[in-house]
């Protein structure tokens, strides 16, 4: 038992080099090559994380944007069609005013023809009124001669 003792001593003894240049080479790993490398990793992903936010707050702002313009874009059409509305009425009243005054007027024209040719039959009947007593003496001197036997 002395000797598996003594051995695995000597073995030891041997192995220390090997398992302080193993400490050591992980120390190097550890300051060299891991410190930076999660440095450099916590810093990715702190952009990352960064960049998503600021993408975040990137959408949430294009998306107000997007719902004020649609807001504006209603109004103007909103505005748009009570214009439209407002002309319509103001077209089809200066319509029903151009309409009733060529009404009016046509009644106008419609009663003056009227009282002119109220006037002229007036004036037709006093000259077939005259002119009836004349024609029905010529009838009667026409028609007595012929029965009487005078002369013509």
């Amino acid at each position: 038992m002395q000797e598996i003792i003594g051995q695995v001593g000597t073995l030891l003894l041997g192995s220390l080099p090997t398992l302080i240049l193993f400490i050591l080479l992980v120390l190097a790993y550890q300051i060299l090559v891991q410190g930076p490398l999660s440095k450099t990793l916590r810093e990715r992903r702190a952009r990352t994380t960064g960049a998503v936010e600021e993408a975040g707050k990137a959408i949430a702002a294009a998306e107000a944007r997007t719902a004020e313009y649609a807001n504006k874009l209603r109004q103007a059409r909103a505005e748009v069609f009570r214009i439209r509305e407002q002309r319509l009425k103001e077209w089809a009243q200066q319509r029903d005013s151009a309409l009733e005054a060529a009404r009016n007027a046509a009644a106008v024209r419609v009663l003056e023809a009227r009282v002119g040719l109220d006037n002229e039959a007036g004036v037709a009947r006093k000259t077939l009124l005259a002119s009836a007593d004349q024609l029905a003496e010529q009838v009667v001197r026409a028609v007595m001669p012929a029965t009487a036997g005078g002369s013509r």
